[in-house]
């Protein structure tokens, strides 16, 4: 393993060999075909199948999930490209298939159409490791944590070791985390997958997304499907995620500490309840977190009275965004429930904690907080 730390690692992953007269991060390679003579060897013969642009940010993730190991990364037009390449390349017509029934708001579309292929699809919470109780004969696990709004974290190791000794395999969702806060295939997942839109970028401008894997039968099969399914990032998209993991420590460990500082003061606000942030010391995910986190996410939860009064809260904000996603530079939040897919409170709020000055944001929170509940 690497013993570099991970601000270096971020600044240099991917990057070619110096060549004199040479870029340090050659451009993006626009092509949709390249020069072919005679048989069709070698890694670039058409736009869809490869492209240099990737293989440079491939490579880079690949050493971000799993520094000084032999694994593979394969990147995607989207994190649900990168999701769905995962499912249908490995689930088949009679195998089962174990979701979290508290993750991602596109999850049930993805299990509509596993069904509609005759795929059986079970669910459970994150929390508790509630996933165990379901997993026998399952083909695939997928795990999501900390979970997306709930941020419930379960054990990973444990519920690895069950599913392997079943023949099952792992996939970890580790888009909140991203590779500087956790890393699942040291924590035995088979698959690690991701929205590169949110944190791994985080400038909120892009869609990506990845899967890494250690085995390349596994690998074949999702590169296999992204041939199949077409769901290519541009060059352009894929230079420009590059370009933004040489910051990815440096505003990591920002909104990290700044999201540590939102949670304590939240954590004393009368008009604050269910408070959820791993990295706090009261958080029921914290044991859990602590163990298998290297840091614990950028993502801050709490439930307001009722919708007027979160609604009230998200106007009164100045230096804050009302917009969905989460993990870029600029906080955001949203009233959760807004969508209608989460099982969560008409005040349930999702807070992604931006890289501004702690003090300026925390300031915004307590008048926002104080305009909302005026009166009441």
């Amino acid at each position: 393993m690497s013993t570099q730390g991970d601000g270096t690692r971020a600044v240099r992953a991917g990057l070619p060999e110096p060549q004199q007269n040479e870029p340090t991060l050659p451009g993006p390679v626009f092509a949709a075909h390249f020069h072919l003579s005679g048989e069709p060897t070698g890694p670039y013969t058409y736009g869809r199948d490869g492209n240099p642009t990737w293989t440079r940010l491939e490579q880079a993730i690949g050493e971000l999930e799993a520094p000084g190991e032999d694994v593979e990364t394969t990147v995607f037009a989207s994190g649900m490209a990168a999701i769905s390449a995962v499912l249908f390349s490995q689930a088949r017509s009679g195998d089962a298939v174990v979701l979290p029934g508290d993750g991602y708001q596109a999850l049930p579309l993805l299990r509509e159409q596993l069904e509609a292929y005759g795929v059986e699809v079970r669910t459970a919470p994150t929390g508790g490791d509630a996933q165990l109780a379901v997993l026998e004969g399952a083909k695939l696990l997928w795990l999501e944590t900390p979970s997306n709004p709930g941020l419930d974290v379960c054990d990973v190791r444990r519920l690895v070791e069950a599913a392997h000794a079943g023949g099952t395999l792992v996939a970890v969702d580790n888009t909140l985390a991203t590779p500087l806060g956790q890393r699942p295939l040291e924590l035995g997942a088979d698959f690690s997958v991701a929205s590169d839109t949110k944190g791994m970028t985080g400038h909120g401008d892009l869609l990506l997304g990845h899967v890494t894997c250690r085995d390349p039968e596994l690998t074949a099969g999702v590169r296999r499907w992204r041939k199949i399914a077409g769901a290519i990032p541009g060059p352009m998209e894929a230079w420009l995620a590059h370009r933004s993991l040489a910051t990815l420590e440096l505003r990591i460990d920002r909104q990290c500490a700044n999201a540590l500082a939102l949670a304590e003061v939240l954590a004393k606000h009368q008009a604050v309840s269910g408070l959820r942030y791993p990295g706090l010391p009261t958080d029921a995910s914290y044991a859990n977190a602590s163990r298998q986190m290297r840091r614990f996410g950028s993502v801050v939860s709490f439930v307001l009275a009722d919708r007027g009064t979160a609604e009230r809260f998200l106007a009164a904000l100045r230096l804050v965004e009302d917009a969905t996603s989460f993990g870029g530079v600029r906080s955001t939040a949203e009233r959760r429930g807004r969508w209608g897919g989460d099982a969560v409170p008409e005040g349930f709020i999702r807070f992604s904690v931006g890289a501004e000055n702690a003090a300026d944001l925390v300031a915004d929170v307590e008048q926002a907080l104080a305009t909302a509940t005026a009166g009441s």
